[in-house]
This record gives structure tokens, sequence and C-alpha cells, in this order.
């Protein structure tokens, strides 16, 4: 059966990445989209650890490591740097985890956009800051069990709901940004392809399941990345120019489907489940209204 996705790799074997790791497949298809050209840089994440220990190196790129919080700045300077000398053959990437996106990194991320950086953002998603022991980002679901919000404590589960990191980028009035599962390779292709072509600051929010800090077996990473998309937990989708387009409608299947593969949501009673249900059935009705008003 042919395929959309380019066979060349930019990745090498030697990640050390965890078994079943979402964000492994994350990079592995951005760079098969973007080709050798590209720059990445990386700040204080999962990523930062995975190319391998100096001089090792599973990528086929150039990378530049730089603090937590400063992704956004980081890519700007390597834009300038690069259109200073006159090279414009080159893609920017800033590759940061939701922690380094939506919480600490996310000042710098608001000046790269508002500034129009000519550069792609993408934010591997894996809902908690894994690298330093699975705490609770302004990504982490709610109802999901995370080291800093231990079940049977006083406060017990995380109550807050997931950050809106795709509104927060509509409101900077890109000219790009969509989100991207592992699952669905070729809408995840075709999306960051389609992102290299655009000038402006491009955002793509990609979910990356993380078998130890989501509790579930490395097997399932596919099956659960699938799931998120068929419950419209992660619904799939672009924004150009403002314009919502859903890509992939999914099955509307139960939130059960995909809650019950996980341990960090082992704890949920039947009327917390039905919570998120509800939830996320209000979610997907307003992503289905902006869809069609075109906003």
């Amino acid at each position: 059966m042919p395929t959309t996705i380019p066979e060349e790799e930019f990745t090498y074997p030697g990640s050390t990445g965890c078994p079943g790791c979402g964000a492994n497949l994350v990079m592995r298809y951005m760079l098969k989209a973007l080709g050798e050209r590209t720059i990445v840089s990386i700040p204080a994440c999962c990523w930062a650890v995975m190319p391998g220990y100096w001089p090792s190196n599973c990528l086929k790129v150039p990378l530049l490591y730089t603090a937590f919080e400063a992704t956004g700045a980081a890519i700007s300077g390597l834009r300038a740097a690069l259109d200073l000398k006159g090279v414009k053959d080159v893609t920017v990437v800033g590759f940061a985890g939701d922690g380094g996106t939506v919480d600490i990194g996310l000042q710098a991320l608001s000046g790269a956009a508002e500034r129009r950086t000519d550069a792609i953002y993408v934010m591997y998603d894996n809902e908690a800051y894994m690298n330093t022991g699975i705490q609770r980002s302004g990504s982490t679901p709610w109802g999901a069990w995370t080291t800093t919000t231990p079940v049977g404590t006083t406060h017990g589960f995380k109550h807050e709901p997931k950050k809106d990191i795709m509104a927060i980028m509509q409101a900077h009035r890109i000219p790009y940004a969509a989100t991207v599962s592992v699952a669905h390779p070729e809408d995840f292709v075709k999306k960051i392809a389609k992102a290299k072509d655009i000038k402006g600051f491009r955002f793509i929010h990609a979910l990356a399941p993380c078998p130890p800090g989501w509790r579930m077996n490395p097997m399932h990473t596919i099956e659960v990345a699938k799931l998120a998309v068929d419950t419209h937990i992660f619904p799939l989708y672009e924004i150009v120019d403002g314009q919502v387009t859903i890509t992939r409608k999914g099955k509307g299947l139960p939130v059960s489907e995909y809650l019950k593969l996980q341990g960090r949501f082992s704890h949920l009673t039947p009327e917390e489940i039905e919570a998120i249900q509800k939830a996320v059935d209000a979610q997907w009705q307003n992503l289905l209204a902006k869809e069609k008003s075109g906003t």
C-alpha cells in the first residue's frame, strides 16, 4: 500500500528514551517531514537526554540545548542569525515538552509568536514533567494521578483542567497551528510539511503517550494515542489564518475506553469518569462550532 511518509530516516538507533516512548515518534515523524536542513532547539526535557551521551547523537540534524524557559528566545536568535548570514533554506524548530511550553516556557513562546518569528514550535505533550519524576504540569488533564497529586491525600488527583494551548496560540493570530498524533503518521507528516511551507510562527501540538508516567504497558502507546482521537479527548485539527478545520473526526467512543488502559486514571469513580465524558463532549461540540463558524 503506498504511503505519503518519506522513507529517509533522520533518527538513528541509540535513543535513551523509554520503551514505547511517544516523544521518540514525534521527533522521528517531524524530521521525516522537515528533512536534513533543520536546526532543533531543545530545552530541559526528556529529549534533552534522549539523543544520547556525548559524543553520541541519535539525530542527523544540529541541536542547540538551552534553558528550560528559553525555547522561544532561542529559536528567535537562531532565525535572526541565519537571516543575517543569508541562509534561507534551513528550518528552525523549537522542540519542547508540555512543562517547557505551557508553563515554564510560555513567556518566551508568546514573545516569539508575537514577533512573528519564522520558525516552527513543536510541543510534544506527555502531560506532565516526566524527565524529573512525573510531576503535574498545566497540561496534565483533570483526574490524572501524578507524583505531586498523589491519590489518597487531602488534595488527591489533579482537579484543574488541562490548559488549552491551541486556544492560546490562536489568540496570537499566528498563520498556522495544528494538533497531531503518533497514531496517525500520515496526518502528522502532512501537517508538518504544510507548516514548513508557511512563513511566520507555526505551532504544532503533538500528543506523546508516556508509558511510565501514564502507568501503561509500552505495547499500548499507539492504541492509546488512537483512542485519544477516537474518544475526542485529543481531536485532530488545524487552524490556518484563524480558520479551524477538523482533519479527522474520530469515532466518538466513550472516554472510558481511553482511560482504562492507563493506571494514572485507575482511581476514578464512575461518576468522575462521567464528568470527564461530559467535559469532552462539550469541548468537541465547541470545536465543531468553531469549524462551522470559521473561527
